[in-house]
């Protein structure tokens, strides 16, 4: 398996882990205010990076590409910010965190393009710059 996909399939049971976590903990206090944060950690830490970790699985030629693991970085740091400030934001009552959540927010847009980048450019790129084998 590549390296960027075990990176995001890694992180991506972090991410169940602490999504599980906040919801046995609004369970068991029965305050269900930070449900928007534990729905993004679940789809956003959880499913997303499970589903880049199968897609470059499946795309070994451009999981090779150094952007791949630029988009691991970036998408990582970005939902570090933004996850953890949403919950606080939303389950101490801290509006005043919001500015840190948009910048996390916009770190996570930023890698969905570069993703969006790595999928619909040619592996073509990759292949020649390898070396053709000798005939």
């Amino acid at each position: 398996m590549p390296r960027v996909s075990e990176l995001f399939f890694k992180t991506a049971i972090v991410f169940l882990i602490l999504g599980i976590a906040a919801g046995l903990q609004m369970a068991i206090s029965g305050d269900h205010g930070a449900f928007p944060a534990h729905a993004h950690i679940n789809l956003l830490g959880w499913v997303t990076s499970a589903i880049f970790g199968g897609y470059y699985a499946l795309n070994p030629a451009k999981a090779e590409r150094r952007i791949a693991m630029i988009h691991y970085g970036l998408y990582t740091v970005g939902i570090v910010i933004m996850l953890p400030a949403l919950y606080w934001m939303l389950a101490a009552g801290r509006p005043e965190i919001e500015p840190v959540v948009a910048i996390g927010s916009l770190i996570v847009a930023a890698a969905v393009l570069v993703f969006g980048f790595v999928v619909f450019s040619s592996t073509e790129t990759v292949r020649s710059a390898t070396a053709a084998p000798a005939r």
